[in-house]
């Protein structure tokens, strides 16, 4: 068996809007209850604030419910019994790769985010080493430097956004402590890669009908351009490592030296889309969950002043009312059964943690910022499937652990040195696409601790 990837799935947004609508009328069971009929205004709700959109149907139609997204019906399921059947114990008939997630496709390629069955159990056994304990505590050392080295652009009493400040730390880490790219090369050669990556993926961000255009001058033409130049970094350094076999302590050197029981290697087309999607989701959701968390502890600086205060307990729950993946877009196989509600096979079905775990009959206060929930004896008591910030099962997120290193030195050399405040009258305003982030960044006034 080789390591070639799947067949390409279509980007036309035509071929795919027409898709969903074949597949509703070729359902065999009836879509769960909900709100099904046409809706702009819905679907205005939907894309700029779709947190109150979703708890309003989960009370009204109970975990498992239908809601019309612009076009196309799509089934959600909430609550930690619907989260453990879509994630664990049916996860075999909901793929990512025919759900919304193939939407990431067109800037991310075809990597772990987008691929199932063999071909992604394979390839994240190839990766599995780059996130053993050993290699995480080696990477420490970069991740200790770059926040050093970040910190010292701070200046006390000067607003700055955290979140681009962030941002550009998180790309910084993952580019070297990951692939053992060098972002001052490629600076020095002209290419900004936060705000680059910044730039694409605010494309799916834009309005659904924005996404659809096509031509000069359009969000799309401007995603792809951004793309190219990430492509141009990537493809140049698999190129060298080619031409040289340089190979080092990094996930790249894994993807370029790994074969199968054949002898098969992956392409470099796969090399590159695994090492795009790992560059996105290794400090995407880094930065929105240090934003976020600053953004609380701004809001509760009793809490970091308190002698038990405990850094991780924060981040924990920082993750229950932000998770950057707030959703999961899968496509049901066959008919199936979600918390004894009948659903149709071929459709969009969809859980959501950022919904799950705001539920009020799950959650004690459930928008209260609560880090003692997750102390010991407390956090036991949470439900299985209530809290899923990355995912579960077999597809739990590979770089979870790495993630939880690079958010613990990051927040504590941040803690040590600096408090944070917000700036007066500031107001959060979440964007929910593709990860969750406060929509225009995070700005801050940073004092020095004494």
């Amino acid at each position: 068996m080789s390591l070639a990837g799947p067949a390409p799935v279509p980007t036309n947004p035509l071929r795919l809007l027409a898709r969903d609508l074949q597949a509703e009328r070729r359902a065999t069971v009836p879509f769960p209850p909900g709100e099904t009929s046409f809706s702009l205004a819905r679907t205005r709700r939907f894309e700029r604030d779709p947190l109150p959109l979703l708890l309003d149907l989960y009370e009204r139609f109970g975990p498992v419910f239908t809601v019309r997204v612009l076009h196309g019906n799509s089934v959600f399921a909430l609550g930690p019994e619907a989260n453990h059947q879509i994630l664990v114990a049916q996860a075999a008939n909901f793929r990512w790769r025919e759900g919304h997630m193939g939407d990431l496709m067109p800037l991310l390629g075809d990597g772990l985010l987008t691929i199932d069955g063999d071909f992604h159990r394979r390839s994240r056994r190839i990766m599995l080493p780059a996130f053993h304990r050993e290699r995480i505590e080696g990477a420490r050392g970069t991740i200790e430097i770059e926040t050093a080295t970040a910190l010292g652009r701070i200046r006390p009493g000067e607003p700055f956004d955290l979140y681009a400040w962030t941002r550009e730390l998180a790309l910084r880490i993952a580019m070297r402590a990951l692939f053992g790219l060098d972002p001052d090369r490629a600076r020095a050669g002209g290419l900004d890669a936060a705000r680059t990556f910044e730039g694409a993926l605010s494309f799916y961000s834009q309005d659904y009908l924005l996404q659809i255009l096509r031509g000069p001058r359009t969000p799309w033409a401007r995603m792809r351009a951004d793309r190219a130049k990430l492509d141009a970094l990537i493809h140049g350094e698999i190129a060298r490592r080619r031409a040289t076999g340089e190979r080092g302590e990094d996930l790249l050197s894994l993807l370029l030296d790994a074969q199968d029981e054949e002898g098969g290697r992956l392409s470099d087309a796969h090399v590159r889309d695994e090492v795009m999607t790992l560059l996105f989701a290794g400090h995407d959701t880094t930065t929105s969950t240090i934003a976020f968390l600053f953004y609380e502890l701004a809001r509760h600086p009793e809490l970091v002043d308190d002698p038990s205060f405990v850094l991780e307990h924060a981040v924990d729950e920082t993750l229950r009312l932000y998770p950057a993946a707030w959703i999961g877009p899968r496509r049901s196989v066959e008919p199936s059964v979600i918390v004894g509600v009948p659903v149709p096979g071929g459709v969009p079905v969809n859980y959501c943690s950022w919904a799950s775990h705001r539920l009020p009959d799950v959650w004690d206060e459930p928008d209260a910022f609560r880090p003692e929930r997750f102390a010991p004896g407390n956090r036991e008591r949470i439900p299985r499937g209530a809290y899923v910030p990355f995912g579960g099962g077999s597809r739990i997120c590979l770089g979870m652990r790495f993630g939880q290193a690079e958010i613990g030195v990051v927040a504590s050399r941040l803690l040590e040195r600096f408090r944070l405040a917000l700036i007066p009258g500031y107001v959060l305003d979440v964007r929910q696409m593709p990860t969750i982030s406060p929509r225009g960044g995070l700005a801050v006034v940073p004092q020095p601790r004494r």
